[in-house]
């Protein structure tokens, strides 16, 4: 789904931005841009990724929070900051925060993944858990911030944060000058405002499309509404770009340089998960993979309107996460099939079974044998399989075969 938006000339912090990658310098890494042979061929122009996964702490962050305590006043620096996230900001802050010699608290959810919390300790902040989601943790924050004189630094509403998430767009137009789409995830909209904002200064002609998983689109109704609107939110895996509302100067920035902003589903987000790790070899966060489930769920919406620069914002994925997202990821592929069948009750019927499946070349990955059901005739069990396949080719393949051997598939 498409929302389109409409954009005046944002060249009013294009110095902000050059100032903020000169800061930069030495601090965040340019990232490499990869081309990709699977992407381009389905979108049918070349693809690149824009790999900010493998930026310091995992995540784009880092340059707008460490432009953002760079500008701070030296009594501020001397009070030490205050952050509120369940990851990426976390860490970000974190690291910024030490490479300046300045204090750094983080408040985080209860419930966040453990390999953050003990990252965001290792880059030397002191984290205090709060809260079971973000709006608590964020409340925590902003009174420790007025209890203790520490300044609050937004994950991204504030201009010193969206000019130093916009380098990534001055990077991808060094690195691939000639590009004419770049696709970003959008949350908050720090990100998407500072690469809308670079861009569209130097390179009007280049489209600048925003995605948000359909679960947390605040942004669709909020740019047909012309103000930031508070929308409700469902579960998604895309944690990194779950917003409930724009800020107030990322909105009125990503009006004016984003052109267009799609939404993605759950489905479309874990097969790109999927995709970035096994085509790309590349560990990336849902929200990170957000660009690429666009290009899969519309590839002809960017045919004739490459090279397309995908920015992968983010690979910090907690691994019990990104085991359940491959699954689902692997499903919505049609590489997993679940089968229930009736067997007649008797010695090697299951072990027959496997067999015709081994044949069919379907790796069984679970199976569970019922025999005492009400809905089963004395002499019949009932059997779910779990199957590997090759695709959803070869899912069809599987499910005629067994009926050809005689055997009723209830589900």
């Amino acid at each position: 789904m498409s929302f389109r938006t409409s954009h005046s000339s944002p060249s009013l912090i294009l110095d902000d931005v050059r100032g903020a990658q000169k800061m930069l310098a030495g601090v965040a890494r340019t990232t490499p841009l990869e081309g990709s042979r699977h992407l381009s061929a389905l979108v049918g122009a070349p693809v690149h990724l824009k790999c900010e996964n493998l930026q310091r702490t995992g995540s784009f962050k880092l340059r707008g929070a460490y432009v953002r305590i760079s500008g701070l006043r030296p009594e501020e620096k001397a009070a030490g900051v205050v952050a509120a996230s369940a990851g990426n900001h976390a860490q970000g802050v974190a690291l910024a925060s030490s490479l300046q010699g300045v204090r750094s608290t983080v408040f985080m959810p209860v419930g966040a993944p453990l390999p953050k919390v003990a990252a965001t300790r290792e880059y030397g902040a002191e984290v205090r858990l709060h809260g079971q989601v973000v709006d608590e943790t964020l409340a925590a924050a902003q009174e420790y911030a007025r209890e203790t004189g520490a300044v609050f630094i937004h994950p991204f509403d504030h201009l010193d944060i969206i000019a130093g998430q916009g380098t990534v767009g001055l990077e991808i137009l060094e690195q691939c000058p000639e590009v004419r789409t770049i696709v970003v995830g959008i949350g908050g909209g720090g990100l998407a405002a500072g690469i809308g904002v670079a861009v569209k200064a130097l390179r009007p002609d280049v489209r600048v499309i925003g995605v948000q998983a359909e679960a947390a689109a605040a942004y669709p109704p909020s740019l047909a509404a012309g103000r930031p609107l508070t929308v409700d939110t469902a579960a998604t895996m895309a944690d990194g770009i779950k917003v409930g509302r724009p800020g107030d100067v990322t909105f009125d920035l990503v009006r004016e340089a984003v052109d267009e902003v799609r939404t993605v589903s759950e489905d479309a987000l874990s097969s790109a998960l999927l995709l970035c790790l096994e085509r790309a070899k590349q560990v990336v966060e849902p929200a990170g993979a957000s660009p690429v489930a666009a290009l899969l769920s519309a590839p002809e919406a960017f045919a004739g309107r490459g090279p397309v620069v995908a920015v992968l914002s983010g690979g910090n994925v907690d691994p019990l996460l990104m085991q359940r997202i491959l699954r689902h990821g692997m499903t919505a592929a049609g590489r997993y099939l679940s089968l229930r069948l009736r067997l007649s009750d008797r010695p090697g019927a299951l072990a027959t079974l496997l067999g015709v499946l081994s044949r069919l070349d379907a790796n069984v990955l679970d199976v569970a044998h019922v025999r005492t059901n009400p809905r089963l005739g004395l002499t019949e069990v009932e059997v779910e399989v779990h199957l590997e396949t090759k695709g959803p080719e070869h899912c069809a393949e599987v499910a005629a075969a067994l009926g050809e051997e005689g055997y009723a598939v209830i589900g």
